[in-house]
């Protein structure tokens, strides 16, 4: 295995460029997009006032969308210890964290809808359309520039597959001004070490430029966990006048994650013994290759209008080999079973253009985004699923042994799918009276699918449509205080698009509806803000039987009912506070499965409560600490609601030192208390995924 020579020093993004004393120091980050936020803000933050880029194409910040929505800056997602995407939103409100190998470990949980078909992510406001439930970029947060949430059904706004959440990572932009670089060195605990570089700047008149490196490697808390990772992020900017710019981009992330697919239970019992014990082969094998290429056209044509074009190349390829499901069995032995081999290889290649339009409407301001989609995607898929091979290895060991297969096919290509997306969008903002505005939105996908069964040599296709809509007013009681109102729609496969099986291939798309309600507030000179949001969700033609032994049909339902909010807070002297929670009311509406009933029940990975808490203060004499909590409720890992994987609270905590102008010194501890806890389980609750123990992690940043 190849590895990435890193530096072990003393490191940390550690603490909080949030609190209120640093917003007159040297800042450390490189320079932010220019957005509007109130000059209370301290530099890099986003508060109600701050555009969203998952709310909508029309610009508007979050007290102008009808919808729930948070914007984290990358100062705020690296200040509290956050090392991927994944842990910086589920530190917002109703999303948790459902990953496994399988899933790439990026997968999440939202307002009740689970999964990637559910809980869509972009990178740049650019979809990566998932091959078969897998999405593992960005790599880490360094190159974060910032991240929007929008929670709630979004096909309206980027087609397919969004009733949870859309999550839109921004990354770090080139910016005009002299170069300015930051260096990053790090180590922690079971020898993990970071070696990271920022640098950006103007290169001549018009031409600026943004790159980011960020090399990362760890022992792991397992036995033989071992992993590594390398994030490349450069873009190009040429302000060709000051009406016109392009912007081309790369970015590259390698990974090879740890080789740990869970622990199991004993008699149905966790037993914390176990904690380190990796049950995988020797020879297991984890890779993932993400490879984004981008131009970006931005275009003012007048006072009124304005384009934008994105034309982009996506290349990701996975790997896995593994033993991947550990059953214990009476005498302490393990037996191990599902050595699956795996290799996907998927290429897409799409354009987005848009226009924006400010003009009157009947008398009356309003803007107007109209815009297309196209993408062409290949999935390939080689595999030995036909395997079933099994052997038994001690529990008080460590797995170890030699990957078989028994397949009688062997190892190799087993299925190719094509997919062709074309849409036409469209959204509007009117200033119906001067507190009161009108937003909108349409949007038409049409998607056709042929998949090739390269063993048979059978081919089968299918064309789908989606119509989506949303409408919603917002009321501004105050400058500082709206009231909202929503409806909007989303649609989804039955299962994930580009491998959807000859029979899943002859439903139609499953479709949800929300209506929502809130109120968004900031108080207090913009020192304090706090948000509300009341929802209900239906999504029908879920795949369902009307009797156990019945054939499947499209006829099963699900909902979801739930209260979010939100408190940020500037406390005095030093002190800054962010809070949040949530409760979820999900079940099965109209749900029969072959083996069951399931109408009444929650589905699966779907916590009943969840709250964050973060808390910062300003020590004097450049240091500033933080401390924060998670808490996740007890979910079920089955239809039937037979198993739950227990609720956990996790705290971490940091301390920064801005130990000179240019030299920062921080400390992460993660898990503070050491709590022994799962993040997710397998279906049959005989595996858990365990979270990762106390560490801790120093780092040095210097700016030059």
């Amino acid at each position: 295995m190849a590895r990435y020579p890193l530096c072990s020093t003393p490191v940390s993004l550690a603490l909080l460029l949030a609190a209120p004393a640093m917003a007159n120091e040297t800042p450390v980050d490189l320079p932010a997009v220019t957005v509007q936020a109130q000059a209370a803000t301290p530099e890099g933050e986003t508060d109600l006032h701050t555009p969203t880029t998952s709310g909508s194409r029309l610009g508007l910040s979050a007290l102008q969308t009808p919808a729930s929505t948070t914007s984290l800056s990358g100062e705020q997602v690296r200040g509290r210890n956050n090392l991927t995407v994944q842990d910086a939103v589920t530190r917002t409100p109703g999303i948790t964290f459902m990953g496994t190998p399988g899933n790439g470990g990026t997968a999440l949980s939202a307002r009740g809808f689970t999964g990637h078909s559910s809980t869509m992510q972009l990178y740049d406001g650019t979809r990566q359309y998932i091959g078969a439930g897998t999405v593992t970029f960005p790599v880490d947060t360094w190159s974060v520039e910032r991240v929007d949430v929008l929670r709630g059904p979004a096909s309206v706004l980027y087609g397919e597959g969004a009733t949870g959440a859309v999550i839109n990572v921004v990354p770090k932009k080139p910016f005009e001004g002299e170069i300015r670089n930051r260096l990053r060195l790090g180590y922690g605990s079971d020898d993990r070490r970071q070696a990271a570089l920022d640098s950006g700047g103007s290169l001549a008149d018009g031409l600026s430029y943004r790159f980011n490196l960020n090399q990362q490697a760890s022992n792991g808390w397992v036995d033989r966990g071992e992993s590594e990772s390398l994030a490349l992020s450069a873009a190009l900017r040429w302000d060709a006048s000051d009406d016109l710019s392009f912007t081309l981009s790369h970015d590259h992330g390698d990974q090879e994650p740890e080789r740990y697919f869970g622990t199991p239970l004993v008699n149905g019992d966790y037993r914390e013994s176990l904690r380190n014990r990796n049950y995988n082969v020797d020879n297991a094998d984890v890779k993932y290759n993400d490879q984004i290429t981008r131009l970006v056209t931005d275009w003012r044509i007048s006072d009124t209008l304005s384009a934008s074009n994105q034309l982009y190349y996506i290349k990701t390829q996975r790997y896995w080999r593994n033993a991947e499901t550990y059953t214990w069995q009476p005498g302490d032995l393990v037996d191990r079973s599902d050595f699956y081999e795996i290799k996907h290889t998927q290429e897409q290649v799409g354009d987005r253009q848009s226009f924006t339009l400010d003009h009157s409407l009947f008398g009356l301001d309003s803007r107007t985004v109209v815009g297309v989609d196209y993408n062409r995607i290949h999935f390939a898929r080689q595999h030995d699923f036909g395997s079933s091979f099994t052997d038994t290895v001690p529990l008080s060991g460590y797995g170890r042994g030699q990957y078989q297969s028994n397949d009688p096919q062997g190892y190799g290509p087993r299925e190719r799918n094509l997919a062709r997306q074309f849409s036409l969008f469209a959204e509007n903002r009117t200033q119906l009276t001067e507190r009161l505005s009108l937003v909108t939105g349409v949007r038409r996908d049409q998607v056709h699918i042929q998949r090739d069964d390269l063993l048979s040599g059978t081919s089968v296709d299918r064309s789908l449509t989606g119509e989506n809509w949303r409408a919603g007013l917002v009321f501004e009681l105050t400058p500082e205080l709206s009231l909202y109102g929503q409806y909007a729609t989303s649609t989804e496969g039955v299962s994930n698009l580009l491998t959807l099986s000859p029979s899943q291939q002859q439903f139609d798309l499953s479709d949800a509806k929300q209506t929502e309600i809130g109120l968004k507030h900031a108080f207090w000179d913009g020192r304090g803000e706090w948000t509300l949001a009341a929802y209900h969700i239906v999504k029908k033609k879920l795949l369902s039987r009307t009797t156990p032994s019945s054939p499947t049909e499209q006829i099963g339902q699900q909902s979801s009912d739930g209260l979010e909010a939100t408190l940020e807070l500037g406390l005095g002297q030093g002190w800054q506070l962010s809070a949040n929670a949530s409760f979820i009311r999900a079940e099965y509406d109209d749900f029969v499965e072959g083996s069951g009933d399931r109408s009444g029940n929650r589905p699966t990975n779907v916590p009943r409560r969840t709250a964050n808490l973060w808390l910062n203060k300003d020590l004097g004499n450049q240091v500033e600490a933080g401390v924060g909590a998670r808490y996740v409720d007890e979910r079920y890992v089955n239809t039937a609601n037979t198993v739950r994987v227990r609720g956990y609270t996790v705290v971490d905590a940091n301390i920064g030192w801005q130990m000179l102008p240019d030299v920062r010194l921080g400390l992460e501890l993660n898990n503070l208390f050491d709590h022994q806890y799962a993040t997710t389980a397998s279906s049959d609750g005989g595996q858990w995924y365990l979270g990762a123990p106390r560490s801790f992690f120093v780092t040095a940043d210097y700016s030059f």
